[in-house]
């Protein structure tokens, strides 16, 4: 069955925060120090994204089949300025084992949408540079725009901006393939 995507609500925070914690914990293994990556908290993230999805600045999607939420998306306008670019993908992310399946686009295709019906034009997302997702924004045609060293748990980690200087060139692109 294909996945559907629908705006996220309330109810869906432990989901989220499910999928947020999971997700964490096999994309960035041996990448974040396992100490940190032991020590996310349901719970915790949990109250973050109720509170997050009873903003009125943030857009969240989820990604769901008939075994539930598997991957959300969330976005907003740009939390740091940057060049032209007025909006940011925050956070992106799917279950392991429903990654390569074509929801991860979807999902980045609708928030993208509700961004430019927003009024936004362009879009960044940071992404870890050791994150094997790296390529998944390239292949919808993002580009290298900047780079940083954050902490993560105690370890200095480099950290990439990506960018989309056109919404409508990544809405276009990532219907056709």
């Amino acid at each position: 069955m294909k996945p559907s995507i629908r705006q996220a609500k309330i109810q869906d925070a432990t989901a989220i925060a499910h999928v947020h914690v999971e997700s964490w914990k096999t994309t960035y293994a041996g990448i974040v120090p396992d100490v940190f990556l032991a020590s996310l908290n349901k719970e915790e993230r949990m109250r973050s994204w109720q509170e997050q999805i009873l903003a009125d600045n943030i857009s969240i999607f989820l990604a769901e089949d008939e075994a539930g939420i598997f991957g959300f998306a969330a976005g907003g306008k740009i939390r740091e300025k940057l060049d032209d670019y007025d909006a940011e993908l925050y956070a992106i992310y799917l279950l392991h084992e429903r990654q390569k399946q074509g929801a991860g686009r979807t999902l980045c295709l609708t928030l993208a949408s509700a961004l430019q019906t927003g009024g936004l034009t362009s879009m960044i997302v940071w992404v870890l540079e050791q994150n094997p997702s790296v390529s998944f924004y390239e292949h919808l045609g993002a580009v290298q725009i900047a780079r940083k060293i954050i902490n993560i748990g105690g370890a200095d980690l480099q950290e990439l901006v990506l960018g989309w200087p056109s919404l409508d060139r990544l809405i276009a692109a990532g219907v056709q393939r």
